[in-house]
C-alpha cells in the first residue's frame, strides 16, 4: 500500500461530518448570513459544546466569555470556525482510531503541542492567519492513526525511531514514505484548503531556499514536540535546524517561547479533545 491507499481506506470509514461540508459551502457564498452558519452547527449540541470550550480555550485567548456560536462567529470569523470544526473531527477519531498499536497519549500530546507550537511560532515570526498553522499542526501526523488502524504492526515498528533513527526516517525505512504523506492525501480528499495542506505535503523539504515559510514553522514545530514527548532522547541540538530558524528570523529564545506555550496549554486543549484519556 503507498500513502494514497491509506488514505482511501481511511476516507471509506472516517469521513468529514456532512456540517464541514455545508460550512464551506456558505463560506463561498456572499450571500450567507450568520445565521446560516449558526443553524448548522447547533444541530449537533455535543458539537456546539466542544466547539464552544475551544473557542473560549488558550487557543484563541479571547478577553470574556464566548456562550453562543453566533457570537463566536462573529468574533472569530467563519474561517475559524471552520478549523475549529476540524479540531473537533479529529478529537472524534479517538474513539474510532482507538487501538493498541501504539502510544495514543503519546500521538495526541505531540499533535496538540505542534499545533500550538506552530501557532506561537507563526506569530514570532509575523505569519497571518495563525489558525491554519494551529490545524496543520494538529492533522500533519494523523497518517500514523491510520497506518495504526490498518496495519498495527507496521505502526508499531515506526513507533521504536530514536536519536541514530529519526521518527520520519524510520517511517520511509519501512512504509517507503511518511506519515505527513498519508495525512497530505486524506486532507486532500477531505477538500480541506490548500494552506492547510501544504507545509504537510512538503513538510520534509523545509530546508529548501525557495519552500514555503508555513512548510519551515511546522517543521520546527514537530521537532519541539518530539523534544518534549522524549526530552531523554532528543535535544535541540539533535533535531532543530538553525538555518530554518534564521530564514524566519526567529531566536533560539523564540523557540523556547514557543515551547513553554505549548506544554503550558496542551494539556488543557487535550482535556478538551478527550476528558476520558488525558484525566487520568
Amino acid at each position: 500500500m503507498n500513502a494514497h491507499d491509506y488514505a482511501l481506506q481511511a476516507n471509506g470509514s472516517f469521513a468529514l461530518p456532512d456540517a464541514c461540508f455545508k460550512v464551506k459551502a456558505l463560506m463561498a457564498d456572499d450571500s450567507a448570513q450568520i445565521a446560516d452558519f449558526a443553524d448548522i452547527i447547533g444541530i449537533d449540541p455535543s458539537m456546539t459544546s466542544r466547539l464552544l470550550q475551544i473557542a473560549n480555550s488558550a487557543i484563541y485567548s479571547f478577553p470574556g466569555e464566548i456562550s453562543t456560536i453566533s457570537r463566536a462567529i462573529t468574533i472569530i470569523g467563519t474561517q475559524a470556525i471552520y478549523n475549529m470544526m476540524l479540531v473537533d473531527v479529529a478529537a472524534s477519531a479517538f474513539k474510532h482510531f482507538a487501538n493498541q498499536a501504539i502510544d495514543l497519549k503519546r500521538f495526541w500530546r505531540m499533535s496538540v503541542y505542534c499545533g500550538l507550537a506552530s501557532k506561537n511560532l507563526a506569530i514570532s515570526s509575523g505569519k497571518r492567519d495563525i489558525e491554519r498553522l494551529f490545524i496543520a499542526g494538529l492533522l500533519q501526523n494523523f497518517g500514523e492513526l491510520l497506518v495504526a488502524k490498518l496495519n498495527p504492526e507496521l505502526a508499531q515498528r515506526c513507533e521504536k525511531y530514536n536519536k541514530d533513527q529519526l521518527p520520519w526516517q524510520l517511517q520511509e525505512l519501512a512504509l517507503g514514505f511518511t506519515y505527513t504523506d498519508v495525512s497530505a492525501d486524506l486532507l486532500k480528499i477531505w477538500q480541506l484548503p490548500e494552506k492547510i495542506i501544504l507545509p504537510i505535503r512538503h513538510f520534509h523539504a523545509a530546508s529548501s531556499i525557495e519552500i514555503n515559510q508555513d512548510v519551515k514553522i511546522l517543521n520546527l514545530a514537530s521537532r519541539l514536540a518530539l523534544i518534549d514527548s522524549h526530552s531523554d532522547e532528543f535535544s535541540y541540538d539533535d533535531v532543530i535546524d538553525e538555518s530554518l530558524c534564521r530564514s524566519l528570523g526567529l531566536s533560539t529564545e523564540d523557540l523556547a517561547q514557543a515551547a513553554e506555550y505549548a506544554e503550558k496549554e496542551a494539556t488543557s486543549i487535550l482535556s478538551i479533545m478527550n476528558p476520558k484519556l488525558f484525566s487520568r
